[in-house]
């Protein structure tokens, strides 16, 4: 098996191919995240970021380039095939907590797992056990409304690891929270990837969490340095 979880080579991606208006986001970048390795990923707005963990995460092809995860070549897969790896091996958290409203915290971390085919038995456990880990499990019952943003940002690092997958994205994960809070969650989120072994790539611009992770790339004119 490859040590290497993530390997992104010569990946390009532009807009409004052809067109006058066309913009080149991505222009050869490479990246490689180990296994268990957590890499904070630096970039002015703009830069192309979001696009690069679109690739990593299956959500976006590039049009060129090669992403393999775990070893295993993704660009020839159908487009079921790119859903259902992307279910079982890649997880998301994004800036905004994305929670569905009407759901409780619990179900809301249940609900990715139900839709991976997990009986609701072992779903609602599995939800019990990761929120209680990250010191919201009083609150499981609790619509998102009625939780803080901290709260809410937790929820959402439960539900992308509920169904245990081997890589995690996250795209500015605590920068909609005031800094305390965001020095308090994003230290969760680190205990949370080392207690489960995962590799991570965390995009952000604070440069003082992206020093508490074990590598430090940027993207800057659409190359990683």
């Amino acid at each position: 098996m490859s040590e290497v979880m993530l390997d992104l080579r010569g990946i390009e991606k532009g807009y409004n191919r052809g067109k006058p208006s066309e913009v080149i986001v991505l222009r050869g970048a490479d990246l490689t995240v180990a296994k268990g390795e957590v890499v904070a990923l630096v970039a002015p707005s703009g830069a192309g970021k979001s696009t690069l963990l679109h690739i990593a995460g299956l959500l976006d092809v590039p049009d060129t380039g090669t992403v393999r995860l775990d070893g295993r070549e993704m660009g020839g897969l159908s487009d079921r095939a790119r859903t259902e790896a992307r279910r079982a091996e890649v997880g998301f958290i994004y800036q905004f907590h994305h929670l569905l409203p009407e759901f409780s915290a619990l179900e809301n971390v249940m609900i990715p797992q139900l839709a991976n085919g997990v009986p609701k038995a072992a779903a609602a456990a599995r939800a019990r056990d990761l929120l209680g880990r990250v010191g919201v499990g009083a609150r499981a019952d609790h619509r998102p409304a009625a939780l803080s943003g901290g709260e809410q940002q937790r929820v959402a690092f439960c539900r992308a690891l509920a169904n245990a997958p081997k890589l995690l994205l996250a795209d500015e994960p605590t920068g909609n929270l005031d800094p305390a809070t965001s020095d308090q969650v994003f230290a969760v989120l680190m205990d949370l990837v080392r207690a489960t072994g995962l590799s991570a790539l965390i995009a952000t611009h604070n440069l003082e969490l992206a020093a508490r992770m074990d590598r430090v790339v940027r993207l800057a004119g659409g190359r990683i340095e």
